[in-house]
């Protein structure tokens, strides 16, 4: 039986939390951190209304106002984030026992042996996906591949609340186009580096010599 992973990440995940336990925050720019008016803190998370102004995690909350001055700026709500990952997790064990977290708001599942309860893994996803909406009120995303990091691939390819799976034997085709830079363990500085050797995509890369890649 050819082995199937379904990679589960929780879209915006703090960001979403907070409007599911305030309804009125659905839909806004909404930037979660630390203190607003410390300028250390940094975003934790933000929603998709304000990633279209650029904000992402990481980013400086000072930076965050620039970007979206009229976003709404809220620190985070500790223990809470914990105990929904917590619920999460438990609905995803009644799906397959065979599940790591990679983090608070992703896990990988073997969902080799579970596929035919549903019929199929696409309808064992879509079945997933409700079941967290219905019960905790905030999308996901689903990727399944063969591996974990194709699957985390094509997770990231198709957010927010997406779903796409790469069939057995296209991972090489689902793959070639993409940036370099969608590749685990590829940061700025390394793909700066492939990108001046005229690297641009995995194919790309793949067709480069060994020897060439170690110096």
């Amino acid at each position: 039986m050819a082995r199937r992973i379904l990679h589960i990440d929780m879209d915006a995940f703090f960001a979403s939390v907070e409007a599911a336990l305030n309804p009125a925050l659905k839909g806004k720019p909404l930037i979660v951190g630390g203190e607003p008016g410390d300028p250390r803190s940094v975003v934790a998370s933000a929603s998709y209304e304000a990633r279209r102004f650029g904000v992402r995690s990481a980013m400086p909350i000072a930076q965050a106002r620039q970007l979206c001055p009229r976003g709404i700026f809220i620190k985070c709500s500790h223990g809470v984030y914990g105990e929904v990952s917590r619920r999460i997790q438990t609905l995803l064990e009644t799906t397959t026992p065979m599940i790591q977290m990679a983090s608070i708001d992703e896990a990988n599942l073997d969902i080799t042996g579970s596929i035919h309860l549903f019929g199929n893994e696409t309808a064992l996803a879509v079945c997933l996906k409700k079941r967290i909406l219905e019960q905790e009120r905030i999308t996901c995303t689903i990727g399944i591949a063969s591996n974990k990091m194709t699957a985390k691939i094509a997770a990231n390819e198709c957010k927010p609340d997406g779903y796409l799976s790469i069939p057995l034997g296209g991972e090489a085709d689902f793959l070639a186009p993409l940036s370099v830079g969608k590749l685990p363990g590829v940061g700025p500085r390394t793909r700066e580096t492939l990108e001046s050797m005229g690297v641009m995509t995995v194919r790309q890369l793949r067709e480069m010599p060994e020897a060439m890649l170690k110096r």
